[in-house]
């Protein structure tokens, strides 16, 4: 005969609000991955993405650099640098994004799909665990830039990522794209409107572009955090060789040359481009 738990021994019981919010967050990290999938496959056939790959992927974790091309938790750039990691890596990957989308209790979705805030200590993780990370060093004022400035490369003098590289002891891949900015037509970065609203000091937001786009028209600050319908743009993404650090290099002169080269590969990669590709 199966007895049932000792008079002393407490039965398990389960918290349903704990069963309530395990189940929300599975359906939420469900619902995340279906539309980072989703975004992958838009970039690739709306945007024709074509990856260029100058050499392999190293096969130890390594620091992944790339540029914005405009927005924040809709980024047609990250779409397409996690298209070309899922031709070219089996590696997990981290993605360091911005501490926002945690502020705004979004932490759920951006960890499905295997997002972190960023953090030296999210890096530092990461690579303990074997994963390439990815962190995108313009930040907000870059994914912000007004259209007139849609092919540059804008770190704003950060350099804490080659540090980061330096002191680990791990590679810098450099993986440029080019073409978002022409999915719509950015005005003006905001960083006053950012100063004006305080967004700075009480988000880390120093931008808040002024944007024309379909189908918000005229709008501040919001396109970018939510979605819109980009112009059929054409996407190029290309992977640039590893960039080591060179014996006793300061972490400023190694963030210069890996800027310079993403500047340079985006000058080649749109020197002939037409408007929209």
């Amino acid at each position: 005969m199966e007895s049932g738990p000792l008079p002393w021994e407490p039965c398990a019981v389960t918290n349903p609000a704990t069963v309530s919010t395990t189940l929300t967050d599975d359906l939420i990290g469900r619902f995340a991955v279906a539309m980072r999938d989703l975004g992958v496959g838009f970039v690739r056939r709306y945007h024709r993405l074509q990856v260029h790959v100058a050499q392999p992927l190293p096969s130890a974790p390594s620091l992944i650099v790339s540029n914005h091309g405009f927005g924040g938790a809709v980024d047609l750039n990250v779409l397409a640098l996690l298209a070309a990691l899922d031709d070219l890596s089996d590696r997990p990957v981290t993605l360091l994004a911005h501490q926002m989308a945690w502020t705004f209790r979004m932490g759920t979705f951006f960890d499905a799909v295997g997002a972190k805030p960023a953090c030296e200590a999210s890096a530092r993780d990461a690579f303990d665990a074997g994963h390439h990370v990815v962190v995108f060093p313009g930040g907000d004022i870059e994914a912000a830039k007004p259209f007139k400035e849609r092919n540059r490369v804008i770190f704003s003098g950060r350099h804490g990522f080659a540090e980061l590289a330096i002191d680990v002891g791990v590679p810098i891949v450099p993986i440029v794209t080019a073409g978002a900015g022409e999915s719509l037509l950015v005005l003006d970065d905001g960083q006053r409107i950012a100063r004006y609203l305080h967004t700075d000091t009480l988000m880390r937001c120093k931008a808040m572009p002024v944007s024309i786009s379909i189908p918000w028209g005229i709008n501040v600050g919001t396109v970018g955090l939510v979605p819109y319908l980009p112009l059929p743009t054409r996407l190029e993404t290309s992977v640039l060789a590893p960039v080591q650090a060179d014996e006793g290099e300061g972490a400023g002169t190694y963030a210069a040359r890996v800027q310079d080269a993403m500047q340079h590969e985006l000058d080649r990669l749109t020197s002939r481009r037409r408007l929209f590709g």
